[in-house]
């Protein structure tokens, strides 16, 4: 049989290229998103950048640790502390200690966000004068990267901290690349940002270390430590997490994609030789014989499909890796590196997809009798084996009971986006494997209105459709994917963002003003917007408290601090039990995703300073969508600068009025009123920017090779039917009349994958709203018909083109020729 399997391969040369294609494709983005997978998953060392020249750097406690039964627990303080000032003192009495400060300043004329330090810091870069002079006044500056040049005035606002003003520059630096620096005078600095983390200490390191012993949390760095002094110290493990949640998301999207089409064409591509594996049954061949022969047909195309794959793979891979980097996805040293490990798997994917999709086909070919499959009609029947409605069920049930179980235990679950992006693969599946029992029935009634349309040809289009089930089924496949992956992951996210658009309405009472800089606002003006009349007013700030939970999980959660009392009247918070005005310096509201969450309970946290402390529960709050937090009295959040200020109406108040009173109180310091719904609409939540490309990636790389898979089917399926065309001319159609039919029944069958894709992506988004339901967020379910609409358009336009064309050049041929070629 194998003779007779590679005769084979040349005599359906149009089937075996179309497959080959599919699985090439596939394997080769899988080889891609595994490629640019590894190369994720290392970062490269990096030295010292602001403090390569400072002998020894000393830090306060930036971090917190807790003992566990399974180690210790850490996270990243919200406020860090500074070094304590008795241990300053020792520092000074061995060698010159120079404070650090860091704060972000803008120049309306400037890169962007510039980062200002104490000019003494300078040194320390090194960053030497090229021009000018170091500063000596208050409104001197000192800049890098040639921006502005000595002499010039710079207008400055917003900010870390409130810096509004003209200031003159004196000198410049040469930039170092890493940021884009100003410098004041160290006094100027210090009236700025008061609080200073981090000293640079000019002693001998083992001296450094013997005076801050004892001082807990006090780090001394030296050598390559010193990079965790840097403002951006973390920005390369950030930006590998970033990658590896963007690729690591792609590759399950992109592996699954690729299967799944390379598995439904292989399957389409046996199941159109019935006839011929009738004829060989008649001729002698036993059904074990043409499973050998299917096999090896399948095995020889994955060989050779695998091999151009990983040949494809290395030339895509450095073009998506160029592709992340120019578009800020990925840091400026990502590259592919050297790991073989993707090829392996990849290779090995593309031998298992093409030997299992002709699985069932060839053990369904093997058991057909020859005079049975010699008088098998062009209708499909029997199109759902028992394995096809095994597996279909089980996967359908293992959707439904998984979705229950999460709604019943863990409604919030639904909302992460590692359950989003994996749900729908379990759906599109089942569907895919139970789409032909609906295809039939879809399709007549899709095609309903153009049947009754005169003349034959919106009928011959809906039964030729509803015919070939078979043929319907797979070229609905590509379409069915595009658009439920569209309508799922762009869906989940957009109803997410309006479900937190939602809490943000019903939480806000009539306006919130928010300060110009995120030094936040100064007693003054808070006390300006005390005394606007009709108005009560809360200020808060924000920061974080960490909990315990199972004994070994430290759990950091978001904390608004707010004066007791005022909360209840300025902020809608969604109370289920105990009251808002309850929250005094000893208590805190928590949210129902705590593990303990009754009212008068006590719990142990932790502050954002690292302080240890043991809080009654005033109130619980819904979990909501997960940005509820906490709240906590501005004793219990030390440090935090006010961030954000909630004004209510009193009875009788005037908003016209009060609004302009809020105004002209915020107008020295810059800040900014919103109505409710400005609030709404300036608050609106956004997709992670490295979510949205991710997606758009995932999206991007789906349509494509679903289209190129799309056009691939459609070209075997068209070729497949030339008797079927020879039949339509002899009986009297026009060539236009045959082209059109095929380019009607190519529509109709983008339409059955259509709504099949976005029964996929409904089902998904629904079990999202019954989760926000449970949550307490009645929202809407969003569905991105643009995009949906768009990847339809494209899937039927490159339907139409890849059937019409083949159909043209056939047609150019006579049909008394064409009804006596062999299929």
């Amino acid at each position: 049989m194998l003779s007779v399997a590679l005769r084979t391969l040349r005599s359906r040369s149009i089937t075996f290229v179309g497959s080959f294609v599919a699985l090439s494709l596939g394997v080769a983005l899988i080889a891609v998103m595994g490629l640019a997978l590894a190369s994720s998953l290392h970062a490269p060392d990096r030295k010292p950048e602001r403090f390569a020249a400072a002998p020894v750097v000393v830090r306060g406690a930036d971090t917190l640790r807790v003992s566990t039964s399974i180690g210790d627990r850490v996270q990243k303080l919200a406020q860090p502390r500074a070094v304590p000032a008795a241990v300053v003192a020792k520092l000074k009495k061995l060698g010159t200690v120079v404070e650090d400060r860091s704060f972000t300043v803008r120049a309306r004329s400037g890169p962007g966000e510039l980062v200002a330090h104490p000019w003494s810091t300078a040194a320390f870069g090194p960053y030497e004068i090229d021009a000018g002079r170091a500063p000596h006044a208050a409104d001197e500056v000192v800049v890098s990267g040639g921006w502005a040049k000595p002499g010039e005035r710079v207008r400055t606002d917003r900010g870390t901290v409130r810096v509004v003003g003209t200031v003159r520059v004196v000198g410049t630096v040469a930039g170092r690349g890493f940021e884009n620096a100003v410098f004041y005078t160290d006094a100027r600095a210090a009236q700025l940002c008061p609080t200073s983390t981090q000293l640079a200490v000019d002693a001998d390191p083992a001296a450094v270390r013997t005076a801050v012993r004892g001082s807990a949390g006090v780090q001394v760095l030296t050598g390559d430590a010193r990079r965790s002094a840097d403002a951006d110290a973390d920005r390369d493990s950030e930006a590998l997490t970033a990658m590896n949640a963007m690729f690591g998301t792609a590759a399950g999207v992109t592996t699954f994609v690729s299967v799944f089409v390379v598995a439904s064409t292989f399957a389409f591509s046996v199941a159109q030789r019935r006839r011929e594996f009738g004829l060989l049954r008649t001729a002698g061949a036993t059904p074990g014989q043409i499973r050998r022969m299917v096999f090896v047909e399948a095995l020889s195309v994955g060989v050779l499909a695998s091999a151009a794959s990983c040949v494809l793979g290395s030339y895509g891979a450095p073009r998506l890796s160029a592709w992340a980097v120019d578009g800020g996805l990925a840091p400026s040293w990502f590259t592919i590196g050297s790991a073989t490990w993707p090829y392996y798997t990849a290779c090995a994917t593309g031998l298992l997809v093409a030997l299992c999709g002709v699985v069932t086909a060839a053990w369904r070919a093997g058991r057909t009798g020859p005079t049975q499959a010699l008088r098998e009609a062009s209708v499909d029947t029997r199109t759902m084996t028992r394995g096809r409605w095994l597996f279909g069920a089980a996967l359908l049930l293992t959707a439904a009971v998984t979705l229950g179980l999460a709604l019943f235990s863990d409604p919030g679950d639904l909302l992460h986006r590692k359950t989003y992006v994996s749900r729908p693969m379990l759906l599109i599946t089942a569907v895919a494997l139970l789409a032909p029992v609906v295809v039939r029935p879809l399709t007549r009634l899709i095609a309903w209105l153009p049947a009754r349309v005169p003349g034959a040809g919106g009928m011959l289009a809906r039964e030729n459709a509803a015919a070939g089930v078979r043929r319907t089924a797979a070229i609905a496949a590509p379409v069915l994917v595009t658009v439920a992956l569209a309508g799922s992951l762009l869906g989940a996210t957009a109803t997410l963002n309006e479900a937190k658009a939602t809490e943000t309405r019903e939480q806000t009472a009539a306006f919130a003003i928010t300060p110009a800089s995120a030094a936040g606002f100064d007693a003054a003006t808070l006390r300006k917007l005390r005394a606007v009349p009709g108005a009560e007013v809360s200020a808060t700030s924000s920061s974080a408290v960490y909990v315990l939970e199972d004994g070994v999980s430290l759990i950091k959660d978001e904390a608004r601090a707010a004066d007791p009392g005022p909360p209840a009247a300025t902020t809608h918070l969604p109370i289920v039990s105990g009251r808002a005005g309850d929250l005094d310096d000893d208590s805190i509201i928590v949210n129902e995703e705590w593990q303990r969450h009754t009212v008068g309970e006590h719990v142990r946290v932790w502050l954002g300073d690292g302080t240890r402390r043991t809080l009654r529960i005033a109130a619980v709050m819904t979990a909501g969508t997960g940005n509820n937090g906490v709240y906590v009295t501005p004793r219990n959040t030390p440090g935090a600068s006010v961030s954000r200020v909630d004004v209510a109406l009193t009875d009788g108040a005037d908003a016209h009025a009060v609004a302009a009173g809020l105004r002209a109180a915020v107008r020295t310091s810059g800040g900014q009123v919103f109505t409710k719904e400005q609030w709404v609409r300036a608050s609106y939540p956004e997709t992670n920017r490295t979510t949205r490309m991710g997606f758009l990636l995932v999206l991007g790389i789906a349509l494509l090779y679903t289209g190129i898979s799309l056009a691939n089917t459609m070209v075997m399926a068209t070729s497949d039917r030339v008797r079927d065309l020879a039949v339509l001319r002899l009986a009297g159609a026009t060539r236009w009349q045959v082209l059109r039919l095929v380019g009607a029944e190519a529509l109709m069958v983008v339409a059955v994958g259509g709504v099949l894709g976005l029964l996929v992506a409904a089902l998904n988004l629904a079990g999202m709203w019954s989760a926000l339901a449970l949550l307490s967020v009645p929202t809407t379910i969003e569905l991105p018909w643009t995009t949906i609409g768009a990847a339809v358009a494209a899937c039927a336009a490159l339907a139409v083109i890849s059937s019409v064309a083949p159909a043209a050049i056939t047609l150019r041929r006579r049909a008394v020729e064409l009804a006596g070629t062999r299929e």
